[in-house]
């Protein structure tokens, strides 16, 4: 069987992730997860402390990668991507374990989806209501969950999600920021918005979240990158695009662009993640 008409085994994939403080920062408020979804998780690599690896069991269900970077400037920001990404992941995987036990049915799996990015939002809420030190805490979140042939993304933010094809790197999500609807809307050019690029429109945790659900097809081959806006703030789309079509190993290239950007000042934390599937 040619390798495009199967699924990757488990030793065929090629992923990577690190996170970085920066320069500047004082603290770290990225974080990251890479896990396998069996009948529980496994956890192949994370930024949290806590996070035990689980036993497999069966064959996998669906690969996960995601990024959540706390927003900076406001209280909590660290707390509020660590229980994102902790409750993200918990969630996931009982949607998954729902979804393989029955006929499965792609709309409602979507909506399920969609229910369980608002939910997580509206504990982190819940949470920031609860403790004063961590008022308007907030993250963004960007999640591949790869059940191949097709892949799931949501975002929630402006981390970014990038696909590498042959030679076509494309930015499959839109950033959810203020600068980004004034120039949607016709109201400022790309050049005149910068000022606002920051300034997130939708958040898992702020006054509003929007998750937008992106449905791709997986080949063999494509090389996905998520990362915050720490590594897009010093590193250019075509510089991506270069390292990304000259990448010996995942973590090569993950390391490579995260140097990059230190030695461009890392103004802000740096968190990525690149996944690719490699036949035997």
């Amino acid at each position: 069987m040619h390798s495009s008409e199967r699924k990757p085994l488990d030793h065929e994939f090629d992923v990577f992730g690190v996170s970085d403080v920066g320069k500047v920062r004082k603290r770290n408020e990225d974080q990251f997860l890479i896990c396998s979804l069996h009948k529980r998780m496994n956890v192949h690599s994370t930024s949290l402390p806590s996070m035990d690896l689980l036993p497999l069991s069966g064959e996998r269900m669906a690969f996960l990668i995601l990024v959540a970077d706390g927003v900076g400037g406001h209280a909590g920001g660290d707390k509020a991507s660590r229980m994102a990404t902790e409750t993200i992941a918990r969630y996931i995987t009982h949607s998954m374990q729902c979804y393989y036990t029955r006929d499965p049915n792609e709309n409602e799996f979507l909506d399920q989806l969609h229910k369980t990015v608002m939910q997580c939002h509206e504990d982190l809420v819940t949470e920031s209501k609860k403790q004063p030190d961590t008022g308007g805490m907030a993250t963004t979140l960007t999640l591949l969950l790869g059940m191949w042939p097709r892949g799931y993304i949501v975002q929630v933010g402006d981390s970014r999600c990038y696909r590498l094809r042959g030679e076509e790197l494309i930015q499959i999500t839109r950033d959810q920021t203020l600068a980004q609807d004034l120039v949607d809307k016709g109201v400022l050019t790309p050049s005149k918005a910068g000022a606002w690029s920051h300034v997130l429109s939708s958040a898992m945790g702020g006054a509003e979240a929007r998750p937008v659900i992106y449905k791709i097809e997986l080949n063999w081959d494509d090389v996905i990158l998520l990362c915050s806006d720490g590594l897009t703030a010093h590193v250019t789309d075509d510089e991506i695009h270069e390292e990304l079509s000259n990448m010996e190993s995942a973590e090569q290239v993950g390391r490579k662009l995260l140097a990059t950007a230190l030695e461009r000042g890392g103004r802000d934390n740096i968190t990525l993640v690149i996944g690719t599937t490699k036949p035997a």
